[in-house]
């Protein structure tokens, strides 16, 4: 494939990733950063992103409290990860988000009922 086309594969892509939300400025920025000094700039700090993000979704996997659909999802985005696959991973990385804020909220919302319940003089039901 001649260098032309390939370029403009590229800027297609690129372009295509920006439109999806999966790139933003910050991208664009890393791109600036990048020269004929160091070429592979862009690689290695999406290198590093993909293995913090790997540590870090390692680190809060093994800290779920019974979260189980948070755990799902974080294990889903670190396959991806593992992957390489940086459209599956800002695709799952939303799903955590979504699945952390939806459990965070039920699980405030427990601890409100629990709160009420005590402060009326009764006691917490166990599940069975």
């Amino acid at each position: 494939m001649e260098v032309g086309q390939l370029q403009r594969q590229f800027v297609e892509h690129t372009s295509s990733m920006f439109h999806e939300g999966f790139l933003d400025g910050q991208f664009s920025q890393l791109q600036q950063l990048q020269d004929e000094s160091n070429p592979d700039f862009v690689v290695e700090v999406v290198s590093l992103f993909f293995q913090d993000s790997e540590r870090l979704l390692n680190e809060l996997t093994r800290a779920l409290i019974g979260a189980q659909r948070v755990k799902n999802a974080c294990f889903n985005f670190r396959n991806f990860c593992e992957e390489q696959n940086t459209e599956a991973c800002f695709r799952c990385l939303q799903q955590v988000k979504q699945e952390y804020l939806l459990v965070k909220n039920k699980l405030e919302t427990l601890f409100r009922l629990e709160q009420q319940i005590l402060a009326a003089g009764g006691s917490i039901p166990m599940m069975e």
